[in-house]
């Protein structure tokens, strides 16, 4: 297998000029500083939180994250393209990632991938030309005893059949989570450093 090349010299088709980071987006990542040594270790908290405020990371996105950070840009593309979690470019407005480990490919995975791909129409790492779904894989959901599986956004799927992802990709609830996120990521600090809530 080849390794695709990091143009790092080309400028980005959206690496404009003008900052996209809102200061709201700033001020939660500058919020994680206070819990690591260095700033620059803040970057993954980084990624999260542009991710979820702008639905991806781009280029330009990437520049502003080094700014705060304190560190070159290429570090910060060298974090996102490593993990398959954050996106570069626009993606669905619910993103549905099938697990293809072991567990789940002996219980049925492969049926369930190609069921995704039928109802949806597009293959991996595409989205639905309305922008509501992108579909991935990925290695490992952590969830082998509930193979094959799907998680839509953050709620997970486990046994999943084939003849069952017409309805879970129907059901307008398919990501809506039934506990809370962890305060470790949304919570609040107050200026002394302790919790005050829910962002």
């Amino acid at each position: 297998m080849a390794w695709k090349a990091i143009d790092r010299i080309t400028p980005a088709d959206d690496d404009g000029d003008a900052p996209v980071l809102s200061e709201a987006v700033r001020e939660k990542i500058r919020s994680f500083f206070p819990r690591y040594p260095e700033k620059r270790a803040a970057l993954l908290p980084a990624l999260h939180i542009v991710q979820d405020a702008v639905g991806y990371v781009s280029h330009r996105a990437m520049r502003d994250i080094a700014e705060l950070l304190d560190i070159p840009p290429a570090q910060v593309l060298d974090t996102v393209t490593f993990y398959s979690h954050f996106w570069t470019r626009p993606r669905g407005r619910k993103v549905v990632v099938a697990c293809r480990s072991l567990s789940c490919h002996l219980t049925g995975a492969e049926a369930v991938i190609e069921a995704v791909k039928r109802h949806l129409g597009i293959g991996e790492h595409e989205t639905t030309p309305d922008g509501a779904f992108s579909f991935v894989t990925e290695e490992c959901l952590g969830a082998c005893e509930q193979g094959p599986c799907l998680l839509i956004n953050e709620r997970l799927h486990g046994r999943v059949r084939p003849e069952d992802v017409p309805r879970l990709l129907n059901d307008p609830d398919n990501d809506r989570l039934d506990v809370p996120r962890s305060d470790l990521y949304d919570g609040i600090r107050g200026p002394t450093g302790e919790m005050e809530g829910r962002a």
